[in-house]
């Protein structure tokens, strides 16, 4: 396995890159709103990320994904495609999905943004999800063996009668996209990687209402619930610092508690 450590040089650069991706998903709160489209929310953050922040997104063009951003409504668990026929209605959960490149090194973040009035399954769902990464990070700090980020995941999604998606998992980040190590976001029961100081990665859950069994659309990006269950995301990138972690991707007034 190949997991880079990154140097001061490397980490000041991620800092900045992280920075950009949580104003961006700052910048749209303010845009979801009944009636808007998926397709004109991805405009508004194309143009705050090109014209406003001057950088470019990671998404556009990456194995061909054809738009700037992955936002994922309801039942869809990641990777969906904006659209300008897809519009958002009162009662919608939706995952906004930003990834960035600030002089060739990647920041990637996403969280849930409720439309008007939720459902309580649907705001139970987003807390859990939420908490299961939030305590997820709390432990994060040298030494630590990887598997326990998403044992302790697994634990809170089960203990709420949710399910974790196994297929999608976080990733190490830094001037690649995807880099080792491979966080999952379920217990592997696999002790041989420890963390250590200087490491980046994303921890991301993807939690369901319903069963964990997913399929993909023929688009090829837009995944899905089998059982049409609602899911939800939440996702930071993380440092592993001397004596524990900093999240890169914070966002304003947003603390990990």
């Amino acid at each position: 396995m190949m997991i880079i450590i990154k140097n001061k040089f490397d980490i000041k650069k991620m800092k900045k890159a992280g920075e950009i991706t949580a104003k961006v998903l700052n910048m749209i709160k303010k845009y979801i709103v009944p009636g808007i489209s998926t397709g004109e929310l991805d405009d508004i953050c194309k143009d705050y990320i090109y014209t406003k922040k001057k950088v470019i997104s990671a998404c556009l063009g990456y194995q061909g994904y054809p738009r700037y951003t992955c936002i994922s409504k309801n039942t869809t668990v990641c990777h969906g495609i904006p659209n300008y026929k897809q519009k958002i209605k009162n009662g919608d959960i939706i995952n906004i999905d930003i990834s960035i490149i600030k002089d060739g090194y990647f920041g990637d973040s996403s969280k849930m943004f409720f439309v008007g009035q939720c459902s309580s399954l649907a705001k139970k769902l987003c807390k859990i999800t939420k908490k299961s990464l939030y305590e997820a990070i709390k432990i994060v700090k040298p030494n630590l063996p990887l598997r326990k980020i998403g044992k302790t995941i697994q634990k809170i999604a089960e203990k709420n009668n949710f399910s974790v998606v196994r297929e999608y998992c976080g990733h190490g980040i830094g001037k690649n996209f995807h880099e080792e190590p491979y966080v999952l976001h379920y217990d592997n029961h696999d002790n041989t990687i420890l963390l250590k100081q200087g490491m980046i990665f994303t921890i991301e859950p993807m939690i369901n209402a319903g069963k964990k069994d997913i399929y993909c659309k023929k688009d090829k990006w837009t995944v899905k619930t089998k059982d049409n269950s609602l899911s939800a995301q939440y996702e930071h990138t993380i440092l592993v610092t001397k004596n524990g972690y900093k999240v890169l991707t914070l966002r304003k007034n947003e603390k990990i508690v």
